[in-house]
């Protein structure tokens, strides 16, 4: 017979035939408590994005504006599969406030940051309990809801997402025009401590325990494998040259650690990523799908807002109410289709439409020009948001469903894991394409009378206000390659979102389980035949 662990959320005793399923006020109660830790975090991704130009500006530092985020999506990306392992192993609610608190601590030390590599360094640690925030909000959803009826639910986490992608770019800008971009990390504060509260009052969720044993080596050689692989794009590539002996270390270290990490977790008892959970299509398929959805997603998510304040001359308040429409097209996407899968239980369709819109977004954003109209860009904006609306939540909703139930927290852990792995990558490669290519676009563009001023050119791009204090034609050129140089950062994506279509429309579907449904997830049935075979 299968294994399934019961379930053990809301004190409801757990019974022998599947999961204990909550109801729908046991629910709401829950997904206060979880709606509050995912609003931190949530709101951090997006305040910040929208204060980066003036943060980078002031430490006169545009060339390290992906570090910023790198470091933070580097620790939150390492750090997932541990924050989900742990908590199968010690239950949700201690590693929720683990992960609130990490994330405060991150929060204080980067407001009081001096230089922009203390901000990296202190972004890390926010990272880490991110990392936990997200991962096990969605662990616990798995929980308490069945898959069938979590679409229903997409409509609360797709409101946490809205609200805090509306108030993130204002509250950024507002707090960066007025009192300084350092708030944006002191505001967490009375944030996090209600949140820590809420969630210390209602999330609380009895844990059968079980013998355990951590897998260190495992998740110490994960966070090898990715530091390694982002030094390489992120810093010793663009810096030293791609053939230098530096870059390609970095780059067999990271595939040597990542062998390394696959033997490990094929041997230890408590595995941080089981590789059984790979056997399965769907899981795997969908991991590889949000890896490639996330290295499309955190291009437009930095260099748009660098655009409308750079390009457009917006400040920063401006500039995060014109993101605007792409909160929207998230917004009115995710909460329809999240609907309509609990009504069928069918969701494959939807990252097709997903990947196909993307790319489209992706395509019309590098049209991007000077004297591109707003409403053009809102458009464009609208479509990317849409896109990304119709998978985020979808597919770790189909690789739970696809999963047996004692590994929840690991397999949504690791869909996260996946998505920041790629979000971080594409981050680095962004940088990367940015910085080389705005140095070829304006040795085209500068007249060769004047090529000696290309290096300065360059160097002022590093700060928007640099950049509106140079008189023309400098400014105009200096621009002008910005501009170009994004439309190539944009279509570096298209490749990748090729990919993730053919795996959105090669990976299986599998009917969502409802709530009086036993735990049948993919491979199950196969192994319950080979248990019986082996009885007789």
């Amino acid at each position: 017979m299968s294994t399934t662990e019961p379930a053990t959320a809301g004190g409801a005793a757990p019974t022998d035939g599947g999961p204990n399923y909550l109801s729908h006020k046991q629910i709401l109660v829950i997904l206060g408590g979880l709606m509050a830790g995912m609003f931190l975090a949530a709101l951090d991704q997006s305040i910040v994005g929208t204060a980066l130009p003036r943060i980078v500006s002031e430490f006169n530092s545009l060339d390290k504006l992906s570090w910023v985020v790198t470091a933070y999506l580097l620790t939150s990306t390492a750090s997932t599969p541990l924050w989900g392992k742990v908590s199968d192993l010690y239950g949700r609610r201690p590693l929720f406030i683990a992960a609130i608190v990490t994330f405060l601590a991150g929060s204080v030390l980067a407001a009081l940051s001096q230089n922009i590599e203390m901000l990296i360094g202190f972004r890390a640690v926010q990272g880490l309990g991110a990392g936990g925030l997200m991962s096990l909000a969605f662990a616990t959803i798995g929980d308490v809801i069945p898959p069938r009826e979590r679409g229903k639910y997409m409509g609360y986490f797709g409101a946490v997402f809205g609200l805090s992608s509306v108030a993130g770019p204002l509250l950024g800008g507002l707090l960066t025009d007025g009192p300084g971009w350092r708030w944006i990390f002191w505001i967490n504060l009375p944030i996090g401590l209600v949140a820590l509260g809420v969630v210390g009052a209602v999330l609380k969720l009895p844990h059968v325990k079980r013998s355990h044993k951590i897998d260190y080596l495992g998740a110490s050689t994960v966070a090898a494998a990715v530091t390694s692989l982002l030094l390489a794009v992120s810093w010793s590539g663009p810096t030293n040259g791609w053939g230098t002996g530096t870059t390609i270390a970095l780059l067999v270290a990271a595939v040597v650690l990542a062998v390394a990490f696959v033997m490990i977790e094929l041997r230890v008892a408590e595995p941080i990523i089981p590789m059984d959970l790979f056997k399965g299509r769907i899981f795997s398929g969908y991991a590889g799908f949000a890896f490639l959805l996330g290295f499309a997603m955190f291009g437009a998510l930095i260099f748009l807002p660098l655009y409308l304040q750079a390009v457009k001359d917006m400040s920063p308040t401006r500039s995060g109410l014109a993101l605007l429409p792409m909160i929207v097209g998230i917004f009115s996407a995710s909460i329809p289709s999240g609907q309509l899968m609990s009504k069928t239980g069918r969701y494959k369709i939807y990252p097709i439409i997903s990947a196909v819109m993307v790319g489209a977004a992706m395509v019309l954003l590098s049209t991007l020009s000077m004297t591109t109209p707003y409403w053009q860009l809102a458009i464009y904006m609208f479509v990317m948001g849409a896109g990304l609306g119709l998978s985020m939540q979808i597919t770790v909703t189909a690789a739970q469903n696809s999963v047996p139930r004692k590994h929840m927290g690991t397999a949504t852990s690791s869909m996260t894991f996946f998505r920041s792995m790629g979000g971080a990558i594409g981050t680095a490669v962004y940088g990367a394409v940015l910085t080389s290519r705005l140095k070829e676009h304006l040795t085209d563009i500068v007249p060769h009378a004047t090529q000696a001023m290309v290096d300065g050119l360059a160097k002022a791009a590093n700060s928007v206000q640099v950049l509106h204090s140079l008189k023309e034609p400098m400014k105009g050129w200096a621009l002008h390659g910005l501009v170009d140089a994004m439309g190539d950062v944009f279509l570096v994506s298209l490749p990748f979102l090729a990919i993730a279509l053919v795996i959105a429309i090669i990976t299986p579907e599998q009917r969502l389980a409802g709530r009086n449904d036993g735990p049948k997830p993919e491979g199950e049935e196969s192994l319950e035949a080979s248990a019986a075979a082996a009885m007789h």
